[in-house]
């Protein structure tokens, strides 16, 4: 129970209750104030009323409910665990979240299995999902285990304070050292799965990026993500004519601005998927306000191109 003080008066029903009881997000408030379970001098309000000096707010939150998603002994790569977040290296050929085509196998169903603990999201027994890798992109990724930290995460993506750095196998030799891409980003405007630099309805995007190693015909670059747009990194370095290796969507010979050499595509030309790593993920930790910085090897496929790629050059 809350009973209002002068200092609540005047904000509205949502935003009191998120500031007394830590635990609800904003979503998750909202929720239950149009459900019933939250009421003013008992009686049902809109999560927009005003609170008044001495109204007394009742909270009744019901048990998260368990969802149909099934806990799945899939191993995990885990960088970091504690009571409010896991940090895991998402390995590549699994994707994150259940969906049309892949209702098992996923981040979410090993998550279930690897963390008991969790201790709910949006009224379910779910982890909290703030942001994603495609299927065939490895790496760090973070994930809430409680509605406080799913709270805080998405805040820190949505102000854009978490740090992203990836590292990008791109056909061609880039010519510059390091530089920014800065086209905005929207749904094509023909392939609706896909995204593109020339959609009539686009966000501002950037991307800053700067080369590590420099092969016959490829380059591998440090991409410094400043928005987090779907597919931004592939969609970028194809729109500079240096598209990602191996990516399916975006990285056809006619993209390219040049093709790679006959050694280079011996070894290239074998790679199943994108050449594309979330290496490096910089949060603050949503209960203690220590700034972590984690950083993902490389999955064995991508170290080993690499490494084939510097043999040419012995």
């Amino acid at each position: 129970m809350i009973t209002a003080t002068k200092s609540d008066a005047g904000y509205r029903l949502d935003t009191v209750v998120t500031a007394h009881i830590s635990c609800l997000s904003r979503s998750r408030t909202s929720q239950l104030i149009r459900a019933g379970h939250i009421t003013v001098n008992g009686l049902i309000k809109k999560t927009r009323y005003l609170t008044k000096l001495g109204d007394v707010i009742r909270c009744e939150i019901p048990p998260p409910k368990p969802i149909t998603c099934r806990p799945e002994a899939i191993p995990l790569s885990v960088l970091y665990e504690d009571r409010d977040v896991i940090v895991l290296n998402k390995q590549p050929g699994i994707v994150v979240h259940p969906g049309a085509g892949h209702k098992t196998g996923t981040v979410v169903n090993a998550l279930l299995f690897h963390c008991p603990d969790l201790e709910g999201v949006g009224g379910e027994v779910r982890p909290g999902i703030v942001h994603r890798l495609d299927k065939d992109t490895s790496g760090s990724m973070v994930v809430a285990k409680n509605a406080f930290a799913h709270e805080s995460l998405s805040r820190q993506f949505k102000m854009r304070k978490i740090g992203k750095v990836y590292q990008a196998l791109v056909y061609g030799e880039v010519k510059i050292p390091a530089g920014v891409i800065d086209l905005p980003i929207g749904r094509h405007p023909t392939h609706r799965k896909k995204m593109s630099t020339k959609s009539s309805r686009s966000r501002p995007t950037e991307t800053r990026w700067k080369i590590k190693e420099v092969f016959p015909g490829v380059t591998l670059l440090e991409i410094d993500l400043r928005t987090g747009r779907t597919h931004q990194v592939r969609v970028h370095c194809e729109a500079i004519g240096h598209p990602v290796v191996g990516d399916a969507s975006y990285g056809g010979k006619g993209r390219r601005k040049e093709p790679p050499s006959r050694e280079t595509q011996v070894v290239v030309g074998a790679v199943c998927r994108q050449m594309l790593h979330a290496w490096q993920l910089t949060l603050t930790h949503p209960r203690t306000g220590k700034l972590m910085c984690f950083e993902s090897p490389l999955a064995k496929d991508m170290a080993s191109v690499l490494e084939a790629l510097r043999t040419l050059q012995t």
